[in-house]
């Protein structure tokens, strides 16, 4: 769980980011948890966007993916949400964010 300190360090570290994945109007199938995780264990902190014609919302979309991956969502703002999942070696964030 992410304090709202951290929570803030990654909302301006994600600032910059690409759209990763994209939510369609298809369900929130295996293929795209197990591609979202390959990509959390690559990156540690993804951006993803919720389409309009999905059935979900983007917060709804948001709270699944992270549930299934394991991830925390950092923030939600429109149709695009950020992930954010530490690396068990050498993470990139743990630093800064002081994490053990």
């Amino acid at each position: 769980m992410l304090t709202s300190k951290q929570r803030a360090i990654l909302r301006k570290e994600a600032q910059n980011l690409d759209v990763v994945f994209q939510v369609g109007k298809g369900e929130i199938d295996e293929s795209l948890v197990h591609s979202t995780l390959e990509c959390l264990n690559a990156r540690e902190l993804i951006k993803m966007r919720v389409l309009e014609t999905s059935m979900y919302s983007a917060k709804e979309a948001a709270a699944i993916v992270a549930e299934k991956t394991g991830a925390d969502c950092v923030q939600v703002i429109g149709s695009k949400f950020v992930l954010y999942k530490q690396k068990e070696k050498d993470s990139r964030y743990a630093e800064l964010l002081k994490i053990k």
